[in-house]
């Protein structure tokens, strides 16, 4: 019976063993088959409808150019290398030291000469970055010690990646594409939280219509951990501005890592390094943990109606300019043990499988919703008491209003209009600027998120006097300018996080947390500058004779600008018959509009 048993079974013995002698080979047969059917698959689906397979697209050549990459460095690597070798030369490399400096200046001046022609006040944000590079080198711990290269360079590379991301129409699409996708993506919690809580409670409560994201992108953010892909960038990311600041591989790591992770978890990517840093790197640390946001609060941010773009150009444009202040504020004077060129190396997840990783990821992201949504009640109720005892002070002398945020929109005023603000609109973005240094960043997103909504619901922008909300140029700076920890609760996160890791260096953590605060404030300052020299408007808002020739009845941003271009051109006569000027003169809907507009918005020529 055994040997007929045997017998039955020999192919199959004879298939594996033929199997296990090609095992490479018929890895790469399986591999080839597997590469054939994927571009059959991707083929078709570009030839049937290319905009529809546009994100397929992006990420299939996203990998090619990888694999290409990782494939040349392997090949030929040492060949390029030894191309490199004569810029060795020090004679050589201080020559062209010198001209890239040289090239560097006059091409920012012509920039600034040409580009600010059109639009003279984008000066005032580059006066406003100068203001602040200036401040923090009069508080710099030592200013003779300050290296310049690694300050011009952060901070031209934040420049150089503005330019990209928002003013040339390329990478403008592109992160506004990518914007778009994150929301998408984040959509999908609904399906989880509808099912958990009910649809009525994830439509109208914030509990239960934005916290749930962070859950959601905390378990994403464990899988990409546990499959090795954040560590990937996060060190590809490092080793760039290693190479060009000059940075050491453990500060720089960090600061990079502190755009996918929070201010405490970054740390952990060092950890065995921490014990034996310079106070100039934990310093970097810091800074870089104040200066961004974790990856899995920018879901919720989104979620608040916050720009996706502006939310994501902040974040990555903040790294540089983290270590470059850094170094400015407090200068490297130790000797380094990690100036390696080759990086600090990160270890994928500890979980075993893809699974394990998802659900502590899940797990993880409870303790955070529980953190934010207690400090949300905390601090919203103590800024009401603070308001209502102001309020109550102000009273005593016939100071009515007044209030924390009223403060802030005149203390702040002057710094905000520096970043290039309009100054119609300071009280408002100083406000905001105001509640997220003292309170914290989701109170402040969440009071712009406020002003956003009444502009794109057509509101009246003055209403007894008082602005409803601010221009679209004003809503990306704020942005910008609040895309950081930056908070003074944050310095006992940052502290707990630390000690726990390095007790024994608690007192050089204290000794420099509130210098990095302040200097991760600036890096936030800074790259709203950046956005206010840089931003321009992308068209007309509206095609105004094309949008009041239709039947529109409900208030919009766009119903507002246009009935208020046409309150403008409207005029009375003696007998209260309106007359037309510009693009509506001799338009037969013209009066027809007037009245839809007079219906929707006071104005003197509504009579």
């Amino acid at each position: 019976m055994w040997f007929l048993i045997r017998r039955k079974l020999q192919p199959f013995t004879k298939a594996r063993h033929f199997f296990k002698r090609h095992a490479a080979l018929s890895k790469k047969i399986l591999l080839g088959l597997l590469c054939l059917a994927y571009a059959a698959y991707f083929l078709a689906a570009c030839i049937l409808n290319f905009q529809r397979a546009l994100a397929l697209f992006i990420l299939t050549c996203l990998v090619i150019f990888v694999l290409a990459c990782h494939f040349l460095k392997k090949s030929f690597g040492e060949k390029l290398m030894s191309c490199l070798k004569p810029l060795q030369n020090s004679r050589l490399k201080l020559w062209v030291k010198w001209v890239f400096i040289g090239a560097s200046v006059v091409g920012l001046i012509l920039w600034l000469a040409l580009d600010t022609a059109q639009r003279p006040e984008q000066l005032i944000s580059f006066a406003g970055i100068c203001m602040f590079i200036l401040i923090l080198f009069v508080c710099s711990k030592h200013p003779s010690a300050v290296c310049w290269r690694t300050v011009f360079w952060g901070l031209g590379l934040q420049f150089i990646f503005g330019i990209l991301v928002i003013r040339t129409e390329p990478g403008f699409n592109a992160f506004q594409w990518l914007g778009d996708q994150i929301q998408i993506f984040l959509a999908y919690t609904v399906e989880g939280s509808s099912f958990v809580f009910g649809d009525a409670l994830v439509q109208n409560v914030f509990a239960f219509q934005s916290l749930p994201i962070i859950i959601f992108f905390g378990c994403v953010m464990s899988i990409l951990y546990y499959l090795g892909l954040v560590q990937w960038v996060v060190q590809k990311i490092a080793w760039f501005l290693q190479v060009t600041m000059g940075t050491t591989a453990a500060e720089t790591l960090a600061v990079a890592g502190n755009i996918f992770v929070g201010m405490t978890e970054a740390p952990l990517l060092i950890r065995p390094y921490l014990a034996d840093m310079t106070l100039s790197e934990i310093h970097a640390v810091m800074t870089g943990g104040f200066a961004t946001i974790a990856g899995t609060v920018l879901g919720a941010f989104i979620s608040f109606g916050i720009d996706a773009s502006s939310l994501i150009s902040a974040s990555v444009m903040a790294a540089p300019c983290a270590l470059a202040l850094s170094k400015l504020v407090y200068p490297e004077v130790e000797e380094s043990k990690f100036k390696s060129k080759e990086g600090v190396k990160l270890p994928r997840g500890e979980e075993r499988n893809i699974l394990e990783a998802a659900s502590n990821g899940a797990t993880d992201a409870i303790g955070l919703v529980a953190n934010v949504a207690a400090n949300l009640i905390a601090f919203l109720a103590v800024l009401a008491f603070i308001n209502a005892t102001l309020s109550w002070l102000g009273e005593m002398v016939d100071i009515h209003g007044l209030s924390f945020q009223v403060i802030c929109s005149y203390v702040l005023r002057p710094m905000v209009f520096m970043m290039g603000v309009d100054w119609a609109d300071c009280p408002l973005v100083a406000e905001v600027v105001g509640v997220k240094f003292f309170i914290n960043e989701f109170v402040a997103y969440q009071q712009l998120s406020q002003y956003k909504n009444k502009r794109l619901s057509g509101v009246e922008e003055w209403i007894n006097g008082e602005k409803q909300w601010i221009s679209v140029k004003a809503e990306i700076i704020a942005t910008f300018s609040l895309c950081g920890f930056a908070n003074l609760s944050s310095i006992g996160i940052t502290l707990g996080g630390l000690t726990s890791m390095v007790p024994q260096r608690k007192s050089d953590l204290c000794k420099i947390v509130v210098r990095a605060l302040f200097t991760g404030a600036c890096v936030s300052f800074i790259s709203a500058c950046m956005a206010g020299i840089l931003y321009v408007p992308r068209g007309a808002e509206a095609d105004c004779v094309s949008f009041l020739s239709t039947s529109f009845t409900n208030r919009t941003y766009e119903a507002y600008v246009c009935c208020t271009e046409l309150f403008q051109s409207t005029r009375l006569n003696g007998t209260n018959t309106p007359s037309f000027s510009g693009p509506w003169e001799d338009k037969e809907f013209s009066a027809m509009s007037l009245a839809k507009c007079c219906d929707l918005y006071s104005n003197p020529v509504c009579v």
